[in-house]
C-alpha cells in the first residue's frame, strides 16, 4: 500500500489545509516512509503470541476498600474557614 498526492490532498482538504506542491510532495514521501517501516511488522512471526493491549502487564495498585471510622464533625469543622448549621460555610460561586 503507498499513498499517492491525490491522497494526500484528500486529507488536506479533510483538515482544512492548503498545502503547497513542494508540502504535498513532502507529505507524501513522509506517510509513504511511515508505511513502508510499519510494514516490516508483517514479517515478524507471531505465530503463538497471544494479543495484548500493552507492551507491559498491569495491576491494580490500588488498596482494599476498607469501613473505617471517620472523622468528628467537630475535627472536621476545626480546618473549615467558616461553619453554619454543621455544615462548611464557602463563599458563593454563582452570582
Amino acid at each position: 500500500m503507498s499513498i499517492t498526492i491525490k491522497d494526500v490532498e484528500h486529507v488536506a482538504n479533510l483538515a482544512r489545509l492548503e498545502l503547497t506542491e513542494e508540502e504535498k510532495q513532502m507529505f507524501n514521501e513522509q506517510l509513504n516512509a511511515i508505511l513502508k517501516y510499519a510494514e516490516q511488522l508483517n514479517e515478524l512471526d507471531t505465530e503463538g503470541v497471544e494479543p495484548t493491549s500493552h507492551a507491559m502487564l498491569l495491576s491494580n495498585v490500588m488498596r482494599e476498600d476498607e469501613v473505617r471510622a471517620s472523622l468528628a464533625i467537630e475535627q472536621v469543622m476545626l480546618n473549615a474557614p467558616d461553619e453554619e448549621d454543621g455544615q462548611i460555610k464557602v463563599p458563593a460561586v454563582l452570582e
